[in-house]
């Protein structure tokens, strides 16, 4: 077997290992979803106090984040992704065993800790495994995300009408986890640790680069969290829509989401990372003013299938790009622009909430209008230097409009 051949066998295991830390991630917080009905009868509580306990999600999330960013640069992002992936496996079971709302508050941090901590360690993995294949491969990491997230809707569901207990059902998603990681830690990408270092040079400074990715990702992310939160309930409100047709809007999003980032590397080969913010933001502003002003279901429906295309491939181009700035930290920029983005995920929900008590749902969706624009002007941040293995990247998906060819290990 020629070194070549041996190169590209790595290549691909590495490959398949990061998509499945990708599907294992999006397979556990899913499970965690689709049993809080359950859970909350389990432990007495109602919709008011599970708006409190999430909170503690994010805190906990959001401060996994912050910390495993400096870990990574320090450790190698394939250590911190192994640990924090092996700790969310375990710590998945946990909101199924409490039966107090104080257990499932501490069960709610600790799991979210563990998931920050994942978020920022395998999209810091995968702009690794990016560099060495030279070419576009982000987004089909978060399409695998999104269909791990379905397949443990599906699997919840059935579990659920079978009569399995959460915690029977949790424990046992964690230790199907655990095996696929133990596999997938073999074949990550071993990273050299680099010294930590704020990304202006200075300590605990940000740079205007990472703000300006950080403000794209809070305001995409913010669209996000607005559609998953509230798409079903706008058609409610808007078309007088019973519950079970108004939860198409959420199905029409989601399904072009996913398949959307299974795309969206090929797009991001031929016009590059800005291009596929611009035009992709442009087409979600198309679709969010669809549903403003549609006065009928297939026409709203349609509207957020575009919304979900459009946004489908725009956030991993922003995790790409923090992960290959200059800085030489890799992994603290990649924490800095996730941790930004997470708080717009956070915050739509919440002032669609406050902008529909003024005015009406459909009017309060031109907070996401607005930010889909602004993140179309702020594209041209990601034509910005940086590192040599980014611009490797670039030239790849350029050069294969002009005819030049790639390693057969990247093809």
């Amino acid at each position: 077997m020629t070194d070549s051949v041996r190169k590209n066998a790595r290549l691909a295991r590495a490959r398949v290992a990061v998509f499945t830390v990708f599907g294992v991630n999006g397979f556990l917080l899913a499970m965690w979803v689709v049993h809080i009905p359950v859970i909350l009868e389990r432990v007495g509580t109602g919709y008011a106090t599970l708006g409190s306990l999430l909170l503690l999600l994010a805190a906990g999330a959001l401060c996994g984040m912050q910390v495993t960013g400096r870990l990574a640069d320090r450790f190698g992002s394939h250590r911190t992704t192994i640990v924090s992936a092996l700790a969310l496996a375990v710590v998945a079971v946990g909101p199924g065993l409490a039966t107090a709302p104080w257990q499932l508050g501490l069960a709610l941090a600790i799991f979210g800790l563990a998931n920050g901590a994942l978020d920022v360690s395998m999209n810091s993995q995968a702009v690794v495994l990016e560099q060495r294949y030279e070419r576009p491969i982000m987004s089909a990491f978060h399409g695998v995300f999104s269909a791990g997230g379905i397949a443990g809707s599906l699997v919840g569901a059935a579990t659920l009408a079978l009569g399995v207990s959460p915690p029977v059902t949790l424990a046992a998603a964690g230790g199907l986890a655990v095996c696929l990681i133990a596999w997938a830690g073999r074949h990550l990408v071993r990273t050299t640790p680099v010294p930590h270092r704020s990304s202006s040079g200075r300590r605990g400074g940000y740079s205007r680069r990472v703000v300006l990715l950080g403000g794209v990702a809070f305001a995409l992310m913010l669209c996000e969290g607005v559609a998953n939160d509230w798409s079903a309930l706008q058609v409610q409100e808007r078309l007088d829509s019973p519950a079970s047709v108004a939860a198409l809007a959420f199905g029409a999003f989601s399904a072009t989401m996913t398949l959307g980032r299974f795309v969206a590397d090929r797009v991001s080969a031929r016009i590059g990372s800005a291009g596929v913010i611009r035009y992709g933001t442009l087409m979600a502003a198309v679709g969010m003013g669809t549903v403003m002003v549609s006065p009928v279901l297939p026409l709203t429906l349609a509207g957020w299938a575009l919304f979900g295309l459009g946004l489908s491939g725009a956030v991993p181009q922003l995790f790409t790009a923090a992960g290959n700035l200059e800085s030489g930290s890799p992994g603290a920029d990649m924490s800095r622009v996730v941790g930004l983005g997470y708080l717009g995920f956070l915050a739509g929900p919440a002032c669609i909430g406050w902008v529909s008590e003024a005015t009406s749902l459909t009017t309060a969706m031109a907070v996401p209008l607005v930010c889909v624009l602004v993140a179309a002007l702020l594209a041209p941040v990601l034509t910005a230097p940086t590192t040599p293995a980014a611009h490797a990247v670039i030239r790849v998906g350029a050069g294969r409009k002009r005819g030049v060819r790639e390693p057969s290990a990247l093809r």
